[in-house]
C-alpha cells in the first residue's frame, strides 16, 4: 500500500460512481461550498437540501447574510437543529465581510480563524474551492482512513487524533491538485456516506478493498477506536402556553448560551409547580391551565422531556413577564426562529 495508489483509487472511483449531482458540487464559489459544509455537519443530505436552496434565495451571497438580522437567519434555520451553527454561520459571513472584504480566505488555516470553522471544515472549503493539499477529516472520513490504514490507536486521547491528521494529510493527492484535490476530497466523504459505513461496510465494492488492512482481516467494524463515551443526560421542562383573547401565544427569546440559544420559545420552568406559582404572580386572571401531551425532544447528547401546559390569558398582563418577548399569531410564526418541537406543537394545537 501506498499513499499514491490510495489516493489515486479514490479519484477515479469519485469521477466514475461518487455523488455528483448535489446542488453545491461543481461550484468553487466559497460561499455555496461554506454553506453545504455547516449544513451538513450532522446532518443528513436528504433533510439540507431544501435548507440550503431556501438560504440561497434568501441569502445568496456573504455580504446578503451579514446584513440579514439574527432572527431572519435563525428562523430559517429553524427545524435544522445544532442552531449554534445558525449563530456562528450568521457571525461569519459578518466577519467575512468586516475583516476580509466580503471575499473568503484561500488557506484552510486563515479559514479556521473564522466562528463556526473548523479544522476540517476549512479544510474542505480549501479543498474544494482554491485546490489546496490540505486533508478533511470528519467523522466519515476518519472511518474511512483508519479501516485502510489500520490505525487502531484510541482518538480519544489528542497525541493519537494529532497522528492520524498528519497521516491523512500524507495521503493526499501531489499531482493534478486543481482536479484532483477537489475530486479526493469528495470521494472520501462519498465513501463515508455510502459505502464505508459504520454497521455492515460493503467492503465488496469498495475501491479500497485491495488496500483495506481492516478489510484484509475481517474486523472493519472494529475501527475507529474511542474509549470515552459522551454519556447522555436528561431533563424535564415544563412550557407554558400562554394564550390570548386573538388565539396568539407568548414567546420569549431564549438566552444566548444553552439549548434553542437564541431562539423564541415559550417560557420554560423546571417544575409544575413553578410554572403555576410564575402565573398566579404574572396573570392573576388567567383561566383554568389544561396539559397538553408530554413529549420526548432527543438533543444530540440530552433527552429532553417536554412538559405544555396552555392557559387563557389577557394580553394586557404581559408587560411585566419580559421585555424580549412578543405576543405572535400562526401567520407570524413563519418569520420567527423557533425550535422545531415548539413549531410543531404550536402548529398542531394553535393553528387552526
Amino acid at each position: 500500500m501506498n499513499d499514491a495508489s490510495i489516493a489515486t483509487a479514490v479519484v477515479q472511483w469519485q469521477a466514475a460512481h461518487g455523488r455528483n449531482h448535489l446542488p453545491w458540487q461543481g461550484t468553487r464559489d466559497p460561499y455555496r461550498v461554506w454553506l453545504s459544509e455547516i449544513m451538513l455537519q450532522q446532518t443528513q443530505v436528504t433533510t439540507v437540501l431544501g435548507y440550503y436552496e431556501r438560504f440561497l434565495q434568501a441569502f445568496p451571497d456573504v455580504a446578503s447574510l451579514a446584513a440579514a438580522s439574527q432572527e431572519s437567519v435563525l428562523a430559517l434555520w429553524s427545524g435544522l437543529g445544532y442552531y449554534s451553527r445558525a449563530r456562528n454561520l450568521h457571525r461569519c459571513a459578518q466577519m467575512v465581510v468586516e475583516q476580509w472584504g466580503g471575499m473568503f480566505p484561500r488557506s484552510a488555516e486563515d479559514l479556521a480563524t473564522l466562528p463556526g470553522i473548523g479544522r476540517s471544515t476549512a479544510a474542505a472549503i480549501a479543498a474544494f474551492c482554491f485546490s489546496e493539499r490540505v486533508a478533511i477529516l470528519d467523522a466519515n472520513v476518519r472511518r474511512v482512513l483508519t479501516r485502510v490504514l489500520g490505525f487502531d490507536a484510541d482518538l480519544a486521547q489528542a497525541k493519537n487524533e494529532r497522528e492520524l491528521w498528519g497521516k491523512a494529510n500524507a495521503l493526499c493527492p501531489r499531482e493534478n491538485l486543481e482536479q484532483a484535490m477537489p475530486r479526493y476530497t469528495q470521494g472520501l466523504m462519498d465513501l463515508g456516506a455510502t459505502i464505508c459505513l459504520p454497521r455492515k461496510p460493503s467492503c465488496l465494492v469498495c475501491p479500497l478493498h485491495a488496500l483495506c488492512r481492516a478489510g484484509r482481516a475481517g474486523n472493519p467494524e472494529a475501527y475507529p477506536v474511542r474509549t470515552r463515551k459522551l454519556k447522555r443526560s436528561s431533563e424535564a421542562w415544563w412550557l407554558l402556553i400562554a394564550v390570548d383573547e386573538e388565539r396568539r401565544v407568548w414567546l420569549e427569546r431564549r438566552p444566548q448560551q444553552g439549548i434553542w440559544a437564541g431562539l423564541f420559545s415559550p417560557r420554560v420552568f423546571d417544575s409544575r409547580e413553578a410554572l403555576e406559582q410564575a402565573v398566579a404572580l404574572q396573570w392573576p386572571s388567567a383561566g383554568a391551565p389544561r396539559d397538553l401531551p408530554a413529549f420526548l425532544h432527543v438533543l444530540t447528547h440530552k433527552d429532553l422531556h417536554l412538559h405544555p401546559v396552555l392557559i387563557p390569558v389577557r394580553a394586557a398582563a404581559v408587560a411585566r413577564v419580559a421585555e424580549d418577548g412578543r405576543w405572535a399569531a400562526a401567520a407570524d410564526w413563519a418569520g420567527m426562529g423557533l425550535p422545531a418541537p415548539v413549531r410543531r406543537l404550536l402548529d398542531e394545537e394553535l393553528a387552526s
